[in-house]
């Protein structure tokens, strides 16, 4: 009883939003059977909710209903291991942060350096895409900027010529530093991409600082992404 109690007062001290197992509630390993089974009990009765098997969280209460937990949240142990960045979030949920879409997904991208299978939490299907950069705090948001970039043609709500713009909008923002190592990140991406974000810096910045992503194409491809004319100033980069 007295364990039980405490794992109610544990578990009331929880933020709304966050999702946790009974690992988070801090008792020694021979407490875990009981902490399940209490854990268990609480979703049943509606103290709690349930995200998927073993995870747990304290919905947010609005006039509205209840809110579940941002994907950030859903994801978050698979994001991060021991302090390391290991994956990150991409595809719809960061086009609607970017500006580049208002639809929202079901789908949860995680780009990752390592290979691993889709799963699914709760409502949410899980896809990890490989990433071939290196993953860190710092360059996280323009790997969400490249994969967007990469991904130009499948963004939801959206034409191509309206994500390309936003897209330039947001690179202009950057400071030097920044577009320094966007250039850098990009020589890993497709020729697609290299292409794009190399039409961006010239537009913006001139053509010697995008002649790096301009020495890496071949000279003769021409790359289809469906921008009209009156979008891309430069014709080195050779993107309609």
């Amino acid at each position: 009883m007295l364990q039980s109690k405490a794992i109610e007062q544990i578990v009331n001290s929880f933020r709304t939003d966050y999702v946790f197992t009974y690992r988070d509630l801090g008792f020694p390993p021979e407490y875990s059977a009981n902490a399940i089974r209490k854990l268990n009990r609480m979703a049943d009765t509606g103290a709690i909710q349930r995200l998927s098997k073993g995870r747990f969280y304290k919905p947010k209460q609005t006039m509205f209903g209840n809110l579940k937990p941002s994907q950030q949240e859903v994801v978050k142990d698979l994001l991060e291991k021991e302090g390391k960045m290991v994956g990150y979030l991409t595809g719809v949920s960061i086009w609607g942060q970017l500006g580049l879409t208002t639809q929202i997904s079901n789908i949860i991208e995680i780009g990752v350096k390592v290979k691993k299978n889709n799963t699914r939490r709760g409502m949410y299907s899980i896809r990890f895409v490989l990433q071939a950069n290196q993953i860190s705090k710092n360059n996280i948001p323009l790997l969400q900027l490249l994969d967007s970039i990469k991904n130009i043609k499948r963004i939801p709500d959206s034409t191509p010529d309206n994500s390309y713009n936003r897209i330039r909008e947001i690179i202009k923002s950057l400071d030097e530093k920044s577009i320094d190592s966007m250039i850098k990140l990009a020589l890993k991406y497709n020729p697609m991409t290299r292409a794009i974000v190399g039409a961006i810096t010239e537009d913006l910045f001139g053509e010697e600082r995008a002649s790096v992503l301009r020495d890496t194409l071949n000279p003769i491809t021409v790359y289809k992404v469906g921008l009209t004319k009156k979008v891309v100033s430069t014709k080195n980069f050779r993107i309609i």
